[in-house]
């Protein structure tokens, strides 16, 4: 019956907390860590006005690349390099 009454308790207590009102200052503060998380982990704020092309690579060689690495996700790597043979042998004790 004590357990009943304490589980009671803290169900009411629970249930209470989402009545609570919130304050104008609290609420004018909302959001305000994630913008600014976001706006620090930005390089480049103005990146998207850069209409210059990206210089490095050809179309080509781009292509080799974007498509060698979606291979390299569709077969599967050998056994050989899956084997960890550093350390492994016939060491002297």
């Amino acid at each position: 019956m004590r357990q009943l009454k304490s589980f009671a308790a803290l169900v009411a207590g629970t249930a209470l907390t989402g009545c609570i009102a919130t304050t104008p200052t609290s609420d004018a503060q909302f959001g305000r860590a994630t913008a600014m998380a976001r706006a620090q982990q930005t390089l480049n704020p103005d990146a998207s006005r850069n209409t210059d092309p990206v210089k490095g690579l050809d179309g080509k060689a781009a292509k080799g690349a974007l498509d060698n690495y979606r291979d390299s996700f569709r077969v599967p790597p050998s056994e050989a390099a899956q084997v960890l043979t550093i350390g492994v042998g016939n060491s002297p004790r």
